[in-house]
């Protein structure tokens, strides 16, 4: 039997942006509460910074707030739009001005736990598959409570890793149900975790590219790109990162850095 061909990898490169909005609904201002001494930006900043792979990284705010803290703990700071609607449209901001960068990866300001090694498997996905736009990452769901969850974003993909679809229900759906499907190996389900890395040029047109039925029924942007024929590559990790949305998540947190 012939050897399948080596996976193509392109040299890049990649730069690291986290969206850091000042205001937010659930927890407000959460990125510059400091319960353990540093603002939870500051958290994932050096985390994201502990990436090889990116060759530079910034935090894009849209508040002077939120500048000088970034500016307080020696971090490098772009300011962005008030205007801009969504984390994506930040990031595509900075990528307008830095033409030499081929990849931009979006991280998340509330991920203050990120692996290092996650920010650069999201990279490599783009670095190995010419023909995706897009990659994020996924990691197996084993209890039913987030499985059901619709605040839990699940996605389900091919045999080649590309996604296929990303729901808040359960997907893919078993129509018969035992506990044992949650064990299975390998994985029945999975967790999507909001992590992206998007080729310039396509982030660049992304928001001229029309909000999808999809993607308004479900409330997920990245619906409109499966919805217009692109692909998203799906890279599947261990572990998930712990997002901060409730004040209940940031005392977690702060207890989990506490005991450190």
């Amino acid at each position: 039997m012939a050897q399948a061909a080596p996976r193509l990898r392109i040299r890049s490169t990649s730069y690291v942006v986290i969206p850091a909005r000042l205001e937010s609904t659930r927890l407000p201002r959460k990125l510059l509460l400091n319960e353990t001494g540093k603002p939870l930006v500051q958290h994932t900043y050096e985390s994201a910074s502990q990436a090889e792979k990116p060759s530079g990284m910034c935090i894009a705010a849209d508040h002077e707030d939120m500048a000088a803290a970034v500016r307080a703990f020696g971090g490098e700071v772009k300011m962005t739009s008030p205007a801009c609607a969504s984390g994506t449209d930040r990031v595509a901001e900075i990528a307008a001005k830095l033409p030499e960068v081929d990849i931009f990866v979006n991280v998340q300001g509330d991920e203050p736990e990120l692996r290092g090694t996650t920010i650069d498997r999201v990279v490599e996905l783009l670095e190995e598959n010419p023909d995706m736009v897009m990659s994020t990452l996924a990691t197996p769901i084993r209890r039913r409570d987030v499985l059901l969850d619709p605040s839990c974003v699940k996605v389900v993909f091919d045999k080649r890793g590309r996604a296929l679809y990303f729901s808040r229900s359960p997907i893919p759906h078993a129509r018969t149900w035992t506990d044992d499907l949650l064990t299975a190996e390998p994985a029945n389900f999975h967790l999507h975790i909001g992590l992206y890395a998007y080729r310039r040029d396509f982030l660049l047109g992304l928001s001229t590219i029309e909000r999808s039925r999809l993607e308004k029924l479900e409330s997920l942007e990245q619906l409109r790109v499966l919805e217009n024929g692109h692909s998203i590559g799906v890279g599947v990790v261990d572990e998930p990162t712990i997002g901060i949305d409730t004040p209940e998540d940031y005392r977690a947190f702060v207890s989990r850095m506490r005991a450190r």
